[in-house]
């Protein structure tokens, strides 16, 4: 088990990336490569910015044993930011998303500042009633649109110099932008600071009693998987040029906690799956309706059923290798 083995050596996970995470990562990247000649890109583009907020959220819960139902509001609130700072101020798409992420940031930073005086429920709660009100604030604010939402956002240019107009030209740039987000994310659960926070989620007092400053590190995750998340729900405005009431809705947050469950949490591969898995259904069970959501219920309800480690978790189990 991966834990019993960070347990007894620290350090062991510091160390460089094993071979079998990087023939995987290289296989995802060739994967990614040639699947827009394959699939629509705006459907694998919409993958890519989930799997990266499902994975900036599992740093939060799979790594950290922190359950916010909030993390719509920096999803969501980068999104505003971004594509206001495409259309009205002009940004090109790369600073743009780093507008987002920076507020994402921001924001995050602010609401874990107060939210991790609490533990469990109670923090999950606060973080839901902060999610709320910048759900009000996105529904009454002038510069959001109100009901209508930021519309027709330009792509631009990147970096000035490429159009992004082109599908195929968007999405390697969401590419690069969700690869280097996962390689990051991957980079900070294996460093110290990342052995740190899994001693934090399985034995806080231990870890008190260690000399750690818990309250610093819980909120330097919190602000980093809001930043994270940032970057995705930024990303997604670039790519659908939208930014609505959608991406900052409870229903939004209870989405990403659904595709890290799925996949596995607090495995690196499992959120990536988890929110191929949904996005996929919402977009090829989309004439059923309604009956998206009901359908999604009872495949969560079999998956927590048949894979209560998630999918990817029970095959780390059965590989007894770290995913």
């Amino acid at each position: 088990m991966a834990d019993k083995k960070t347990d007894t050596d620290p350090m062991a996970q510091t160390e460089s990336m094993p071979m079998l995470h990087r023939v995987i990562f290289a296989v995802l990247l060739i994967a990614l490569i040639i699947l827009p000649f394959y699939v629509y890109p705006i459907f694998a583009m919409k993958v890519m910015c989930f799997a990266l907020f499902a994975a900036a959220f599992n740093l939060l819960l799979g790594f950290g044993g922190l359950l916010s139902f909030g993390h719509a509001a920096y999803f969501g609130g980068a999104s505003y930011i971004a594509a206001h700072a495409a259309k009205v101020w002009g940004l090109t798409p790369e600073l743009s998303v780093l507008c987002g992420a920076a507020a994402a940031g921001v924001l995050g930073f602010v609401i874990g500042s107060l939210a991790i005086r609490r533990q469990g429920i109670y923090f999950a709660m606060v973080t839901l009633a902060f999610a709320q009100m910048v759900y009000f604030v996105a529904l009454q604010a002038d510069f959001t649109g109100g009901e209508d939402g930021i519309q027709s956002v330009p792509r631009g240019d990147l970096f000035g110099l490429i159009p992004l107009a082109d599908n195929i030209a968007l999405y390697f740039f969401v590419l690069a932008v969700t690869f280097c987000g996962i390689l990051l994310l991957y980079r900070i659960v294996h460093s110290p600071f990342g052995q740190v926070l899994k001693a934090i989620r399985e034995n806080e007092p231990r870890a008190i009693s260690l000399g750690y400053d818990v309250n610093r590190y819980k909120l330097i995750v919190f602000t980093l998987s809001a930043t994270m998340a940032g970057v995705a729900g930024a990303t997604k405005a670039q790519v659908f040029q939208l930014a609505s009431l959608t991406d900052v809705h409870w229903s939004m947050s209870g989405e990403v906690v659904l595709m890290t469950l799925l996949g596995g949490m607090g495995t690196i591969f499992g959120p990536l799956v988890g929110a191929g898995i949904i996005v996929t259904m919402q977009n090829y069970l989309a004439t059923f309706g309604a009956w998206v959501t009901v359908i999604q219920g009872v495949i969560f309800v079999l998956g927590v059923l048949m894979f209560r480690e998630g999918i990817v978790g029970v095959l780390a189990r059965w590989l007894k290798r770290p995913l």
